[in-house]
This record gives C-alpha cells, structure tokens and sequence, in this order.
C-alpha cells in the first residue's frame, strides 16, 4: 500500500495544490497474496471529501480500501463547500469534478470510467459529494454522504445580514451565489438531480447516511424524501450516532464494499 503527498497547479484555484492518496499497487511477496480480492481485477477509485474547517486526509480504512482495490484520492477544498463560486479562483466543482480527475487519470490510469470513480464526503463534503457526482454523472457512477450538510433551502432563504451559527449571510452568499437564485441555480443539488430525471439521464449511485442525534438530521431527511418523491433510487440510513467521525468511519466501512458492486 502507497502513500502518496502530490503538489501540483490548480488553474482551477490559481495556485499550487497538495492532495493525498492511497494506492493498493504494492505487492508483498512473504503473505499470500494470491488469494487477495484486492489483486485481482480492476483498481477503483474514490474522492474523499472533507468537511468544514478540515483539509484533505484519508480517513476511510485503507486496509479496506486494499482489500477492495480501491485507490483514495483526498483533496483540499477550503471553505468552499465544493462549488464554482464566482470568484476568480474558488472554482472548487471544476478543481475536483474536472481538473483534478484528468491528472490522476494522465498520471496514474486510474479512474477512468464513470463505474470505476465514485466520491465520498462528510459534512460539508458530504454535500459536495452529492453535487459533484450530480453534476458531473458522465465522470462519477457513485457517490456516499455522510451526516451531509444539506443546506440549500436553508440558504436560499437567508437576507443579506442574516446567517447562522457556522457562518454569515457573506460566505454563504460568496459560496451558493445569490440565495434569492439559488433554488434553479447549478449549486443546488435537488436542481441538478431533478434535471437529470427528467432529461432520462443516468444519475449516480447514491448512498446517504445520518445520526439520529445528529444536527443535520432533517436537512437529510427532507434530502431523502426529496430523491423519493422525484422517484431517484437511493440508500438512504440512519442510525445512533452524532456529527462526528466514529458514525462516518463506521458508514464508510459499509458503504465502500457496496458502492462499485
């Protein structure tokens, strides 16, 4: 198993960029290996995204990940909430969706075909998994969202002066755009998935999970119910647990082995 701190230039972001990866490539000639599932067949690949106020890191087990021959590829996406603000260089979406998949596809020959790349995200990343595999289903067949925060109707509400207890009405406003747009607006996921129905499109796998005691259980729930009444085929659970990483690594165990079946 390879550990991997990549720096490169983000014409996305205007600077230079570091991500991390995990790469099952490796052999070991004293354990049989033969008889290793993560040997045989294709590698995977997942895009790991992280929450608010975290930075890219590999926190899904990767001796799993191994064992799945699944490659994990964790970027850092700031505050951003993975959009394309409008600011020049905070074009997150297109950093992860666009830029980022064609270097590691130039560079390693991986992740190649929507059934072979998937996304991952907690929190903030949680939302920025469902929206980038939204919003770009020709590169991502999966996506899985942990505790995510579904904010957008909550935002498209807010006045200018208004906010909440995590941020003002100024970040929100720099990240989604003009709220009073929001609801038709690219950065709103249901708009995005709602289109792709109706345009008979292949929407992405979807995996969703949320604590039962956690802050963000309604933003999910109305999600969920959202993708039901659209009539979009989704895994949708709930169980004991808070906003926290003992619920996400334990919703990341069961979801990796599920995501590229």
């Amino acid at each position: 198993m390879a550990d991997l701190s990549i720096r490169f230039f983000s014409n996305c972001l205007h600077r230079t960029v570091e991500f991390k990866m995990f790469l099952p490539n490796d052999k070991r000639n004293d354990i049989p290996w033969e008889d290793e599932k993560h040997v045989k067949g294709d590698m995977k690949t997942i895009l790991l995204l992280h929450g608010y106020t975290g930075d890219g890191d590999i926190w899904v087990n990767k001796e799993q990940a191994a064992s799945l021959n699944i490659a994990v590829v964790a970027p850092s996406g700031e505050n951003g909430f993975w959009l394309d603000a409008e600011a020049t260089g905070r074009q997150y979406a297109s950093f992860v969706g666009v830029e980022l998949i064609e270097y590691i596809r130039n560079t390693f020959g991986i992740a190649m075909t929507p059934d072979k790349t998937g996304v991952m995200g907690l929190s903030m990343g949680g939302f920025g998994a469902l929206h980038t595999a939204l919003m770009f289903p020709e590169t991502f067949g999966v996506t899985a969202a942990l505790s995510s925060a579904l904010i957008h109707n909550e935002v498209a509400k807010m006045k200018e002066g208004e906010g909440n207890s995590v941020a003002n009405y100024a970040y929100y406003r720099d990240c989604f755009g003009d709220p009073s747009k929001l609801k038709e607006s690219v950065n709103n996921p249901e708009y995005l998935a709602k289109k792709l129905k109706e345009e008979g499109k292949k929407i992405p796998k979807i995996f969703m999970a949320c604590g039962t005691e956690d802050f963000l259980l309604e933003p999910n729930r109305a999600f969920h119910k959202f993708l039901t009444d659209t009539g979009i085929d989704h895994v949708y659970e709930e169980s004991e647990g808070i906003h926290d990483m003992k619920f996400w690594s334990k919703y990341a165990e069961i979801f990796m082995p599920k995501m590229f079946d």
